[in-house]
């Protein structure tokens, strides 16, 4: 999986364009619902050893959340992690190396998205 073809998936399906919102990480990209604002995802290339991973060198890596106990077993497999910077009981960290099969994130980032939909909608 490559970030592009997560960006046009997000543009696609959910009619969201990605956000990027800090000059120190230019490549750190935001999926945000139109309706609650909240974040459903989060691109970012971080260095390895910053995830637990041997190594320096940079991976991009996708968070979305989860319910626990899915975020539990997810990380029990190769190329899920628990979330990068955000709570670790309900995001994880997806490895965009190749993997994670492209439609297991699609539908964690479709799970995520529903996670944190206004809860009038859903």
């Amino acid at each position: 999986m490559n970030r592009q073809i997560l960006i046009d998936y997000a543009k696609e399906k959910y009619k969201t364009e990605p956000e990027y919102l800090w000059l120190k990480y230019p490549s750190y990209a935001v999926f945000r619902h139109s309706d609650s604002k909240k974040w459903y995802g989060l691109i970012a290339d971080v260095p390895k050893n910053k995830l637990g991973l041997e190594g320096s060198e940079k991976v991009d890596v996708l968070n979305v959340k989860c319910e626990g106990l899915v975020a539990d077993m997810l990380k029990q497999n190769r190329g899920f992690l628990p979330g990068w910077h955000m709570n670790k009981k309900y995001w994880i960290s997806i490895l965009l190396d190749g993997t994670v099969e492209n439609e297991k994130i699609f539908d964690l980032l479709d799970m995520s998205f529903e996670l944190t939909a206004d809860k009038k909608k859903r």
